[in-house]
């Protein structure tokens, strides 16, 4: 099969999965763009916290589009990338796929570059140890 014709594939690491419930929806019936993004959050904290070795705050969250509604009933994954690691710091993008009974096949439903710290106990940036 020709790249043209297959489906689209998530891209990264499965990080996060969860599903779409009621009490996430708008007015319309959608999950709130917002309820995505904090899972979009803690999946690149899972990954994170494994790289650094530690704590991690978030500090940037670049573009996003929302490019579909996601509904009551869908099965969100979340799939991170580790972009770049810096001395303190670590971007990561953030693919979110739905898979549901609205949905035939997986849809990409967002994506994101989130920037993450690196702290100590006492909430101080620390180095990121890349040994």
């Amino acid at each position: 099969m020709s790249t043209l014709n297959r489906p689209a594939q998530p891209v990264g690491e499965l990080t996060l999965q969860t599903l779409a419930m009621p009490a996430d929806t708008n007015p319309n019936g959608d999950i709130f763009g917002g309820w995505l993004l904090s899972q979009m959050d803690l999946a690149g904290g899972v990954i994170g916290k494994r790289v650094s070795g530690g704590r991690v705050a978030t500090v940037a969250v670049g573009e996003m589009a929302f490019l579909r509604p996601v509904p009551v009933g869908s099965v969100v994954s979340c799939y991170a990338s580790l972009l770049e690691i810096g001395r303190t710091s670590l971007r990561i993008n953030i693919e979110v796929w739905i898979d549901g009974e609205t949905t035939d096949t997986p849809a990409k439903v967002t994506e994101g570059d989130f920037v993450y710290v690196a702290i100590s106990g006492d909430g101080k940036t620390r180095p990121i140890n890349t040994d």
